[in-house]
This record gives C-alpha cells, structure tokens and sequence, in this order.
C-alpha cells in the first residue's frame, strides 16, 4: 500500500487502463463532466453485484456532468471470475453505461489506497477528492435505504453546497490482492 492515504481535497492519482471495449481510460478522461466517479469494482463480490443497478441508474440519472469509471483489480489467478474476459460478458450482462476497466498490476487500487469493492471515490471538476466511502446504507434492499450517500454527494456538490457526509466507512468485499 502506498504510504501517504489519499484524503479529501488530494489530486485525483495518475491512470491509464483498457476498459472492456477496448479502449484506454485515463484519470484525465471526462474532463468536461463535472464530477469524476472512480468505483474499486469486480464481478464476484455480491456488495457488487447488489449496487449495479443503483450505479447504473445514477449514470444516467446524472450524465450531463458525472461520469463514472468502475476498476476491477482483483487477482484473477485466485478469483478467475474477475478475469478481463469475464469482465466484458459481465458488462454487455448488466449494460454497463460507464467503462470497466482492468488493473492488472493492481498498482491504482494501491494509489488511490482501495480496499474494498465497492468503494467509492468522487472528484470534483479540478479532480480533488470531495465523497469517499459507500454508496448507501442499505446493500441488501434498495427499498430499504434511507441514507444515499453518493447520490446526496452528487446532488449537493452539483447544486453547490457542501457535502453533508464526506466521508463513510466502505463496506463490501476486499480487493483479492496477489
């Protein structure tokens, strides 16, 4: 792990990856969006599994100004399911509307200090960090969530006002480091 933790206000760190399509996305990707969403993801985990469709949702609720980018960085020895091939079936799958993309070397899960899949990481439009942590706080039952973490982030920071909660603790799977 990297020695100094990414904070609040921190620099968006440096990456260049192949998403399932193909093509490379990078930290300086979708610099005309308003806000940049970098989720820690894979295909197994079933926090994961559980949010999809909330982010995909949320894609679309906000395309105009937010982009967001899922990471894989599992080790795909132990855990084959999260392997680049299974990756593309899994977003034509669930009609991911946002690039996934692969971290082989698992070298920007360590610098953006990940640890669990899902978890989130907002940067406004100079790339500062501004929301790190879940999505909501209820995993299991979107019916059931009473505290929308990412989406009041969004909606605040887009309206202008400062983001009420900042930061939460992750819940969901560890990264499958090698």
């Amino acid at each position: 792990m990297s020695t100094t933790k990414l904070k609040l206000g921190y620099k968006i760190p440096q990456f260049n990856l192949m998403s399932v399509n193909g093509e490379f996305y990078s930290s300086n990707s979708f610099i005309d969006k308003k806000i940049l969403i970098v989720v820690f993801s894979c295909n197994h985990c079933p926090y994961v599994q559980a949010y999809e469709n909330r982010l995909i949702k949320l894609q679309d609720r906000f395309k105009d100004d937010v982009a967001i980018i899922s990471i894989n960085s599992n080790d795909e020895i132990g855990y084959p399911e999260d392997s680049y091939e299974e990756m593309q079936k899994r977003a034509k799958i669930m009609g991911y509307n946002f690039p996934y993309l692969r971290d082989e070397s698992q070298e920007v899960a360590k610098s953006f200090d990940a640890t669990h899949t899902p978890e989130i990481f907002i940067f406004n439009k100079e790339r500062k960090l501004i929301f790190h942590g879940k999505i909501d706080d209820n995993w299991q039952n979107e019916n059931l969530v009473k505290h929308k973490y990412l989406e009041n982030a969004i909606s605040e920071y887009l309206n202008g006002e400062e983001i009420s909660v900042p930061e939460t603790f992750t819940i969901g799977c560890t990264i499958k480091w090698k």
